[in-house]
């Protein structure tokens, strides 16, 4: 594998994030990054930024590539600067794949996970790497199409992946129709999406029955449950709360804030998780 440069948030403030997505420096919103910037020669150094104002759109500096090659924790990705301002990888979920790689270790068995909401791969491709059978699931067939792209990058196209385009509700119905079990899930649902067929998703309306869907569909002693979100109002609490009614007094809950670890800078906040184990 050809050497490639990695991710790096390299500052944060007045309602935006500096980050460097391999070869070139990127600015967009957050929300959340209400303080000062601390690094402010570093932000003139941006290729590009992404900016909602008249119209969701990415401002060049300089001509950039429609995608290139970065590295993440010993994987690499495609990054393409997209019409929403993702670039098909979520940083801070990070911390998340250190936590089921641990978990997947300890099993010492053979484990078979579903990613649901699955997009780019980023998750599904570092489960892989650590044995795991993975069932991939996006309602999008070009966010399938763009993972198994990545999955070429890291050598990974002969890994147990299977790659499913389907709407997640309906799917995990038939697997429970099927009586097929996993042994761990993930999921991050967005705040409204559409399923492959047109179906609508509202987190606020769908997320309880998704989760009990998932519940139905785990395996007698499962080894985990991760639930993972950036819409707005889903604190750590109200995340832990959603598991405890969905898998009840059994196992164990973490509930915390995603946070992406700042280069010499403040860290940011980015949504946030809940992690059901069974031990």
């Amino acid at each position: 594998m050809k050497k490639t440069k990695s991710y790096a948030l390299l500052d944060s403030g007045h309602q935006k994030r500096l980050e460097r997505f391999g070869e070139y420096v990127l600015i967009r919103p957050c929300a959340t990054a209400l303080w000062e910037p601390q690094q402010l020669s570093l932000w003139k150094t941006a290729d590009a930024y992404f900016t909602r104002e008249d119209g969701n759109r990415w401002i060049f500096h300089k001509p950039l590539p429609t995608s290139w090659e970065m590295e993440l924790k010993g994987l690499y990705f495609k990054v393409t600067p997209t019409d929403f301002g993702h670039l098909g990888i979520f940083p801070e979920h990070c911390e998340l794949w250190e936590w089921m790689e641990k978990k997947i270790e300890q099993a010492k068995r053979p484990v078979q996970i579903l990613n649901l909401f699955a997009y780019s791969g980023a998750s599904t491709l570092k489960l892989a790497r650590c044995g795991a059978k993975v069932c991939h699931l996006d309602a999008s067939k070009k966010s399938v199409h763009w993972a198994g792209e990545n999955a070429a990058l890291n050598q990974l196209e002969e890994a147990p992946i299977r790659w499913i385009v389907d709407d997640a509700i309906k799917f995990l119905k038939r697997e429970e129709k099927r009586q097929v079990h996993y042994d761990a899930i993930l999921l991050d649902p967005p705040s409204f999406g559409k399923g492959a067929k047109g179906e609508v998703f509202k987190i606020e309306e769908d997320l309880l029955l998704l989760l009990d869907s998932c519940r139905r569909v785990l395996t007698a002693k499962p080894l985990f449950l991760v639930l993972s979100c950036h819409t707005p109002g889903y604190t750590p609490l109200v995340m832990r709360y959603l598991l405890e009614e969905i898998m009840g007094s059994q196992g164990m809950i973490e509930a915390a804030e995603m946070v992406i670890p700042g280069e010499k800078t403040r860290s940011l906040p980015l949504g946030s998780y809940a992690r059901w184990s069974y031990e």
